[in-house]
């Protein structure tokens, strides 16, 4: 199975898809988390623009199986709107893949159960729209006062959920079924790159928060309506998750019994875990770990 990882640096330079503690943990983790999922993966692929090549790449060294600048692609987008990157390196896969978010860490190689499985998500998730958190609704207001329609897939899903919504948290995402995850991607990337659609992103505000509508709340709603729609080719198509629930990927004795370490929330901000990313890869690698901090310094 093939690693993958992207990088859209107007995101990245904007400071709105990060969040590290430094400038120069953001650059140590990349290095730590292909080292390691290159242990289990030896293919491994990086996806990003021409600037991301030549941070990643040509000024810290790090070496890929293979790099595309196919992002060059969303040098025109919006860059509040970061998942578009993710979504762009899951629509040019051509094999089974698992693309890793940078602050994933693979201490194992992930089961064979997930692997296997035609979709691979880390868990599922669900809340409430009145909850206050990334609401579909703000998008189909948008598209409603357009006068524009919204995926099929996206309605059907909205209609049987009701209230609740349902995500595929996209911390690792990828499988076997490459031809269902090129359709989800390129569904998702029209619904906001399209032309036609334009109108109604001009008035969708708040665009943080639907990053997650835009990937997570649109592969579930596609894995639920091909799964069970007697006429779609993907039908029976289905998802594996590493983690039963959320609860389970927020328990750090679950996780390391995975071998599996993903910085979630707010957890690349705190000190304790910055000096214990900096403690390993300057272990690992101590030429890397001063070429992250003396390029850190000049950002």
């Amino acid at each position: 199975m093939r690693a993958v990882w992207s990088l859209w640096s107007k995101p990245f330079a904007a400071a709105t898809a990060h969040g590290w503690h430094r400038p120069e943990h953001h650059l140590l983790a990349w290095g730590l988390s292909l080292l390691l999922a290159r242990r289990h993966y030896p293919e491994t692929a990086l996806v990003t623009d021409s600037a991301g090549k030549a941070l990643l790449v040509d000024t810290l060294g790090l070496s890929f199986t293979s790099v595309s600048t196919e992002l060059d692609c969303l040098r025109d987008a919006d860059p509040d709107l970061w998942a578009l990157g993710k979504l762009v390196a899951y629509s040019i896969q051509d094999e089974p893949f698992i693309h890793l978010d940078t602050d994933v860490f693979l201490w194992r190689a992930l089961p064979a159960r997930l692997t296997s499985a035609p979709v691979l998500a880390q868990h599922r998730e669900q809340f409430d729209t009145d909850s206050g958190g990334g609401d579909p609704r703000v998008i189909e207001d948008a598209f409603a006062h357009a006068g524009l329609e919204l995926p099929v897939e996206w309605e059907w899903a909205r209609s049987r959920w009701g209230k609740t919504v349902f995500e595929a948290n996209c911390g690792i995402a990828g499988g076997t079924d490459v031809e269902f995850l090129r359709y989800y991607a390129r569904l998702a990337l029209d619904l906001v790159m399209s032309p036609l659609h334009a109108p109604a992103w001009a008035v969708c505000g708040g665009r943080e928060p639907l990053n997650m509508m835009i990937e997570q709340f649109m592969l579930s709603a596609c894995l639920d309506f091909h799964r069970s729609h007697p006429d779609s080719p993907f039908r029976g198509v289905n998802a594996r998750y590493l983690f039963p629930s959320p609860h389970a990927a927020f328990d750090s004795r679950y996780a390391a019994r995975l071998g599996f370490t993903h910085l979630l929330g707010d957890a690349k901000r705190h000190p304790g875990v910055a000096r214990r990313l900096e403690d390993r890869v300057r272990a690992e690698d101590e030429r890397f770990y001063t070429r992250c901090l003396e390029l850190a310094a000049g950002m």
